[in-house]
């Protein structure tokens, strides 16, 4: 465990203070008296039960007169890398007030002398290994306020003596394997704010009274096995912020048992056995940002009233009773971006006033009796995800404007009446991951527009009435037959159904003689204008080439792409680096080196030579082509911009635009220009590197995947303007290419599905910007702090705080400029979320930066890891 100390920034707070008098002044406590003398040898004898690496931490405590610390009243040891057990000797430091060793790599047993700590008001012992039961003495400590135990491994029954703890206004017993029915004395806690129980065994019923004084925020007994009725005094209970109650066998008529909570944020009543009708009284919790109710047996409609609450963004209604029509007031809460409504009884059309929910991400209404048509107004809904709206009742043609769902992955209809011709515009869902279109009346030929949907994966267009010939991709080729059956025609090159007749084919190409004159024909335009650019291109090069003269009998390939002629670059290039000599080299990568050529013409470019691997000449050339490909497809302000290249038996480079700045990863490490790239700076910085992914993911077609972004491929103009290069493992997302592939990128930086099962997609860029996001916050890379959190003790990182991320080269950041950083910070770990489909989408990172950030609700300097996470 001696290595967390290499994982986790350490950060010791080691401070005694003496309150002699109701003054603001600290005096030290004086080491001359007998009676603190010994208690700081308690102290100092725990220091030297502990592990060298651990010991050495708390070197600043000795017996020495002149030491100016001694931890005699208050002590801080969290977040650190100590372990071992708590001493029984530590209740010989009588004066202690304030005791945190959270966060730590602590064992055992919590000491039964810890109850001699009578002056005790804070305990944290929360994020540690500890085992066993909560002593009984710990009912000694009345003058305690705050006792955190989360997060260890603690069983047995929560101690009746915990009632006896009058002053305790935080209590904190999550995530351990605490069993037993809760106990009654815990109603004596008039003073309580925070009761959290959440994640562990305890059974039984709830107290009838566990708000008793009124003052209760935030009740969690979530994930347990509670049943009966939840307390009587909770209805009155107003100050209520956050209340999780899912996870157990809870019975109890929600029209009854629940009040008005002005000051409500977040309420799961999910997996309970909940009754009752859903009050309008939930409208009035205007603060509230996610209510979920799912999985239990409320009856009635959804009240319209609840469109008051306009805060919400998460509303969580699924498989209950509920019956009515989906109220069309919904279609007001602006911020909602999950609405789950689906395994109910809901009834009537799908109130196309949804279509004003601009950030819903998920619209799940399957398994209910809605009827009508499919509304048309969905398409507007720009940022969907996931939209499932089958086993209805639903009828008429699948509207073109759902093709204007350019994000959404994850499309079900099935189960439904749907009837007619499948859209053309359905195949412009390129990031279409899964499809359902089964068991409806669809009639018609597949458009061929669906052979572009190259993410998609997995479909089912089985029980139609479909003829003609497959889509020529994966997702077709691959489906089971069961996916295909029971319609009127279908055929194609697949292991599971039959060829295609020639007869099939005729028909087929009459069926889309339509579609191919509004599409192919502007197309063949452009084809023709290109191939007359390619040809003029083409003689120009070859013409070029004839000029060359041969060196040692080798011809070389020169093709300048914006204008320049390819044999006076190829000379000019050469002189000017004289024949590629070191001392131009300003950069080595893994494919190349880069020099600096300047020309007599005063003209700056960056030359880069191809190593020349003689074992791995085809993956060198493969990068070289890569390269030309990628960039040739690109152009924009925040993308390196190519000039031309070289093919030569001898040697291949490539000539970019010169850029002042150099990579980002130098100027990193060097301390007097990583001062330079202040706050501002490296803020725009990551806006320039979002605004490039999302011009290739987005607004490039077929989509370009970098797979290798890194601070070495991030490059700065003399602005700080940034530019990302080296396309070398760059992929053009043809439709109908697989997403398996070799490795590609900088480990450090490569998502997991790339790194481990080589799967490249538009979201493996995302997770390598918010690497990169991380690297301009920190200052270095984020190496140990990324690896903390794969490791089983992760959660102990989540109690630092934001600020010891920050570089500290920089000023600390205030005001606008900190509201900046912490976004940044928050964004970069959406972007690090194990599963691809977790990650935001490259254009929802730019949006998201663009836009006017949250005021921070705590000063920047408090702010934690867990908040942010």
């Amino acid at each position: 465990m001696v290595s967390i100390i290499q994982i986790v920034k350490l950060k010791v707070l080691l401070f005694v203070i003496a309150l002699l008098s109701s003054s603001s002044a600290a005096v030290l406590v004086s080491l001359d008296t007998n009676e603190n003398r010994q208690e700081l040898e308690a102290l100092l004898k725990w220091k030297d039960s502990l592990d060298k690496s651990s010991s050495a931490i708390l070197s600043s405590w000795d017996l020495s007169p002149i030491n100016a610390t001694s931890p005699c009243d208050s002590l801080d040891l969290s977040n650190n890398s100590l372990y071992g057990t708590i001493p029984p000797h530590i209740s010989n430091v009588s004066k202690l007030s304030y005791l945190d060793l959270s966060a730590n790599n602590l064992n055992g047993f919590i000491p039964e002398s810890i109850g001699n700590l009578a002056n005790l008001n804070i305990l944290y012992l929360n994020i540690n290994q500890l085992s066993g039961s909560i002593p009984l003495t710990i009912g000694n400590l009345t003058k305690l306020t705050g006792l955190h135990l989360s997060l260890n491994h603690l069983s047995g029954h929560i101690p009746k003596e915990v009632g006896r703890m009058a002053s305790l206004t935080d209590l904190k017993l999550p995530m351990n394997n605490l069993s037993g029915q809760l106990p009654a004395e815990i109603s004596n806690l008039t003073s309580m704010k925070i009761l959290l129980m959440g994640n562990n065994r305890l059974s039984g019923n709830l107290p009838d009274r566990i708000c008793l004084g009124g003052l209760l925020e935030r009740l969690s007994v979530h994930t347990n096995h509670f049943v009966g009725l939840i307390p009587k005094d909770l209805k009155n209970c107003s100050r209520l912020f956050r209340v999780r109650f899912e996870g157990n066998q809870l019975i109890g008529n929600v029209s009854e048992d629940f009040g008005i909570y002005p000051n409500l944020n977040y309420i799961d009543l999910s997996y309970n056995k909940f009754v009752g009708e859903l009050s309008r009284n939930w409208g009035f919790s205007y603060y509230l940002t996610s209510f979920k109710i799912s999985n239990n047996k409320i009856a009635g409609s959804i009240p319209p009233e609840l469109a008051k609450a306009t805060n919400l963004q998460i509303l969580d209604l699924s498989s209950n009773q509920l019956v009515g029509r989906i109220p069309k007031e919904l279609g007001g809460l602006a911020l909602l971006f999950n609405l789950e409504l689906n395994d109910n009884q809901l009834s009537g059309s799908v109130p196309t006033e949804l279509g004003f929910l601009s950030d819903l991400a998920q619209l799940n209404l399957a398994e209910n009796r809605l009827s009508g048509s499919v509304p048309a107004q969905l398409g507007q809904c720009s940022k969907l995800l996931y939209l499932n709206l089958s086993k209805n009742t639903l009828t008429e043609k699948i509207p073109f404007q759902i093709g204007s769902l350019h994000y959404l992955q994850n499309l079900d209809l099935s189960l439904n009446f749907l009837t007619g011709e499948l859209p053309a515009e359905l195949g412009f869902l390129t990031s279409l991951e899964t499809l359902n279109l089964s068991h409806n009346q669809l009639s018609g030929y597949i458009p061929i527009t669906f052979d572009e949907m190259s993410s998609l994966t997995t479909v089912d267009v089985s029980y139609n009435m479909l003829a003609g010939p497959l889509p020529s991709i994966r997702a077709f080729r691959n489906a089971p037959a069961k996916a295909l059956e029971h319609n009127q025609g279908l055929c194609g090159n697949t292991n599971t159904i039959g060829t295609c007749s020639s007869m099939i084919r005729k028909s087929k190409a009459k069926y889309r003689k339509k579609v191919l004159i509004s599409i192919i024909v502007p197309i063949l335009g452009t084809l023709i204008l290109l191939f007359i650019i390619a040809g003029i291109l083409f003689t120009r090069s070859r013409e070029a080439r004839n000029m060359i003269e041969p060196r040692e009998e080798e011809m070389a390939n020169c093709f300048a792409i914006w204008g320049f002629d390819g044999k006076l670059m190829h000379e000019s290039l050469i002189q000017a680096t004289e024949d590629f000599n070191s001392k131009y080299c300003i950069g080595r990568g893994g494919s190349g080196s880069v020099y600096i050529a300047k020309l007599p013409t005063g003209q700056v470019f960056a030359v880069k030579k191809l190593h020349e691997l003689d074992d791995d000449e085809v993956a060198n050339m493969k990068s070289f082509s890569n390269e030309i490909n990628a960039l040739t497809e690109v152009k924009h302000r925040n993308i390196v911009k190519l000039y031309g290249f070289c093919s030569h038996a001898k040697y291949s480079f490539l000539v970019y635009e010169y850029l002042e700045g150099g990579s980002l990863a130098k100027l990193l490490k060097n301390e007097e220009r990583a001062r330079d790239l202040d706050w501002n700076k490296r803020i725009q910085v990551v806006k320039g590197v979002a605004n490039a992914l999302t011009y290739m993911h987005h607004e490039c077609f077929p989509p370009v995947i970098h797979r290798d972004i890194s601070s070495n491929n991030i490059l700065l103009d003399s602005e700080y303007e940034a530019r990302v290069s080296d396309f070398g493992t760059a992929r053009i997302l043809n439709p109908d290419s697989s997403k398996l592939t070799s490795f590609a990128g900088t480990f450090g930086y490569s998502a997991p599905e790339l790194a481990y099962r080589m799967e490249a997609n538009e979201k493996c860029d995302v997770y390598s910007f918010g690497v990169l996001t991380l690297e301009l916050i920190m200052g270095k890379h984020p190496e140990d702090l990324l690896l903390s959190l794969l490791l089983p003790t992760s959660i102990t990182i989540h109690r630092i705080p934001l600020k010891n991320l920050l570089d500290n080269r920089l000023p600390f950041p205030v005001d606008q400029v900190a509201e900046e950083v912490v976004f940044m910070v928050k964004l970069a770990f959406s972007c690090l979320q194990t599963s691809p489909q977790s990650r935001p989408t490259m254009q929802q990172v730019s949006q998201k930066l663009s836009a006017q950030k949250p005021h921070l609700l705590d000063p920047l300097d408090i702010i934690k890891l867990e908040n942010v996470l």
